[in-house]
């Protein structure tokens, strides 16, 4: 497979940073799974600086012209767009609005929902996120735009899509296309990831061996959408 290259660093930052980890794990759904994606674990300011990069790359390769506004639900969602707004702007001279939710309406001083830039009449909205699984931040935030002013939002970015099929057969990112129109963008999906790190050695580690692999294709081959 040919990887792009701002593909290739975010795998390689997930595996180093301990974001993508590999062991025993139960999912929301209650699916065992050998590996778990949690952006939680960025924890320097190198870190995110990189991870807005590498959206701001995709988002310029892709989006650029189809949005006006990023927007980043409360909690995960505040610093991706607050720093891919910056990223987009210093390294693509694309200057554009970002804005983010509180998770409840404050009652004092300005008062409202949002933060940074007021949705408008005819806005084009772009929603960061991490990861999405059940999509529950979408349908939270989603009704919230669409009642602050007649905009429009047709895509979402995020870092990586696990492609897990839920038990009605769809995946999230489907849901999302079925329910809002939203088309859902990845930098990363994880058979990519697979495909990367599977006996490659980084800074002396290799992170997927072959016991590791097989885990991981068994696991996709029964609950992902591949």
């Amino acid at each position: 497979m040919e990887i792009t290259n701002y593909k290739a660093k975010l795998i390689e930052l997930i595996a180093k940073s301990g974001v993508l980890m590999f062991g025993d794990f139960i999912t929301k759904s209650g699916r065992r799974t050998p590996y778990f994606v949690n952006s939680g674990f960025y924890k320097t300011g190198e870190q995110v600086e990189m991870v807005s990069v590498y959206y701001a790359a995709l988002i310029n390769e892709k989006l650029k012209d189809k949005f006006d506004v990023l927007f980043g639900p409360a909690y995960k969602g505040i610093p991706l767009c607050t720093l891919i707004a910056a990223a987009l702007s210093r390294l693509y001279n694309i200057n554009v609005g970002y804005c983010f939710n509180r998770k409840e309406m404050k009652d004092h001083g300005e008062g409202g929902i949002f933060v940074g830039w007021q949705p408008k009449d005819g806005d084009r909205f772009l929603i960061t996120e991490d990861v999405i699984s059940a999509g529950t931040s979408v349908r939270e935030v989603y009704p919230l735009l669409k009642a602050s002013a007649n905009v429009s939002i047709t895509d979402m970015v995020i870092s990586v899509d696990r492609m897990e099929k839920g038990y009605n057969g769809l995946t999230a990112i489907d849901e999302m296309k079925n329910e809002f129109g939203i088309t859902v963008h990845s930098l990363v999906t994880v058979v990519e990831i697979i495909e990367y790190l599977y006996n490659r050695e980084i800074d002396g580690k290799v992170y997927i061996n072959d016991e590791l692999k097989e885990n991981m294709v068994t696991y996709i081959h029964k609950y992902c959408a591949i």
